[in-house]
């Protein structure tokens, strides 16, 4: 979601949809603190605390519920640059059925971090979630048989809520997604990519569109480019992206619906393996050179060529077993990267270039990897 933060944050001589909330309670004159610092207080705390002062009182209730606080909260916990706000969410291989979760502050800063086991809504004893994206503290889940897809999930795992998609098509084994956020409808929405076979040959691709407010499916135009990979899309700048089995990125604009190709520098031509993913809310590309090592880039202004711009080089350590790097990206406040090599977290200190591995309670090696945001925001409308 893209809100600048003077939208948004309540001004103190115009906040009076808070303030006549407030007024209702008494409980805002206890402290003995004006309704307004209450309120900003309040806008910062976690989610966790937020759900408990909700039974404080019925003013607080309507208070954290509107809005209004929901999206100014939003903006506050996604721009702390601490990750105090941040999670990710871990499963063990694509077959497993369990998820976890971490503080991402937590593997950024503590010695010893450690994650827990989610009650998650795709667990199912003959199915298995998969991560299709995060946006706004909502997670999509593709809930995945054996033979192939079942259904969808949308989850806000910080307030228990979910919503299950519907889906009647008939059951397909080869499939991609994207999950975004349209915020010029204010909407959150799937994009399916299905590649239709026959005769072991690539007949045509089909594209469906979910909308969350209308709860539907819709079928927009056939993708007509060479076929995508298998990994699941990354959300920039209003486009979804994917790869093709060229290494081209691939994007598609749900404002208009259209596909278009990203510019890319030449040097990645030459690169054995490449991964997608966002450093803050710029795309990046993992360029994995035959098991030695990767490049970052980023491109710092979208759609330019020329803004591609290499961030740093990582050695693949010296027992790599022909394992790559994984485009989970963070930057803590000392400058070391969080990243993902094979199945285990890692942080690079580009100052000295070393290389931590993070031993994580209860965790085990993690296959796939999901960072989102802890939020508010409800999984239906």
């Amino acid at each position: 979601m893209e809100l600048k933060e003077d939208e948004i944050l309540p001004k103190r001589s115009k906040s009076t949809e808070i303030q006549s909330i407030c007024s209702k309670d008494s409980v805002f004159s206890m402290p003995n603190l004006p309704e307004e610092l209450i309120t900003e207080i309040m806008l910062r705390l976690p989610v966790k605390s937020l759900l408990q002062f909700r039974c404080v009182s019925k003013s607080w209730l309507s208070l954290i519920s509107t809005s209004h606080f929901v999206k100014t909260h939003l903006l506050l916990s996604a721009s702390n640059k601490d990750y105090i706000h941040h999670g990710v969410l871990t499963k063990a291989s694509n077959t497993s059925r369990g998820v976890k979760n971490c503080s991402v502050s937590s593997l950024l800063y503590d010695s010893v971090p450690e994650s827990f086991e989610l009650d998650n809504p795709g667990k199912n004893p003959d199915a298995f979630p998969l991560f299709v994206g995060s946006v706004n503290g909502l997670i999509c889940l593709a809930i995945n048989l054996f033979n192939g897809l079942d259904c969808f999930i949308i989850w806000n795992p910080s307030i228990r809520k979910y919503k299950k998609l519907p889906y009647e098509e008939h059951i397909v084994p080869y499939f991609t997604f994207g999950f975004q956020y349209d915020e010029f409808e204010d909407d959150y929405k799937i994009v399916g990519i299905f590649p239709i076979y026959g005769y072991a040959s690539l007949c045509r691709v089909e594209v469906k569109i979910y909308s969350l407010k209308s709860d539907s499916w819709k079928r927009v135009k056939n993708y007509k480019g060479v076929e995508l990979l298998g990994d699941f899309a990354k959300f920039v700048n209003g486009k979804l992206h994917w790869l093709d089995k060229h290494w081209n990125i691939i994007s598609m604009d749900l404002a208009d619906e259209k596909w278009a190709e990203v510019e890319q520098p030449c040097c990645f031509k030459g690169c054995g393996f490449l991964k997608l993913g966002v450093f803050e809310s710029d795309l990046f590309v993992f360029c994995n050179y035959a098991w030695t090592h990767v490049d970052v880039w980023v491109m710092k202004e979208y759609g330019v060529k020329e803004s591609w711009t290499k961030m740093f080089t990582v050695k693949s350590p010296e027992d790599s077993m022909g394992r790559i790097f994984y485009p989970i990206i963070l930057m803590s406040n000392e400058g070391e990267i969080l990243l993902k090599f094979g199945s285990r977290f890692m942080k690079y200190n580009p100052k000295d270039e070393s290389v931590r591995y993070l031993d994580v309670t209860k965790l085990a090696p993690c296959h796939e990897v999901q960072i989102y945001v802890k939020s508010l925001v409800c999984p239906f409308y």
